[in-house]
């Protein structure tokens, strides 16, 4: 049995806060349907950043909004609106808002529902969806 089609509205979804000035707004995930991406956008205040990690599966990130440094495998890429990534599983990377005033916007699409992080610095891996039902707030 298929899912139905939805429409999803960017502000009745919940948005989680990822800390370090970092927000994401799950969007695409088995909760609406889906049984093979994940997808969202994920805000950053002005110089936030998010740690180095890997994931399990291709990661594809569109910038939406702001000026980025996307670092992939060591390698340092400034990018800006409608610029975008290709991530091979296993690759590590990270993204930074450059800005020290501006926010900016990515919008990620993993390539599977089973996606997981996998922190560079401990080691640790969990599940994406995991992260998406942990610290919530309204806005």
């Amino acid at each position: 049995m298929s899912a139905a089609a939805k429409a999803l509205r960017i502000g009745e979804l919940k948005t989680v806060d990822r800390g370090g000035g970092a927000r994401t707004v799950p969007m695409v995930t088995p909760a609406v349907g889906s049984t093979s991406m994940l997808n969202g956008i994920t805000a950053f205040a002005p110089g936030a950043s998010i740690p180095m990690h890997a994931h399990n599966c291709e990661e594809s990130v569109l910038v939406l909004e702001g000026d980025c440094i996307a670092v992939m495998d060591g390698v340092e890429h400034r990018l800006g609106p409608l610029d975008a990534t290709f991530i091979p599983a296993g690759v590590p990377h990270r993204f930074i808002n450059a800005s020290g005033s501006l926010p900016a916007r990515i919008f990620w699409t993993y390539a599977t529902v089973d996606a997981t992080r996998t922190m560079t610095a401990t080691g640790e891996t969990h599940p994406i969806a995991a992260e998406h039902a942990g610290r919530r707030d309204e806005t």
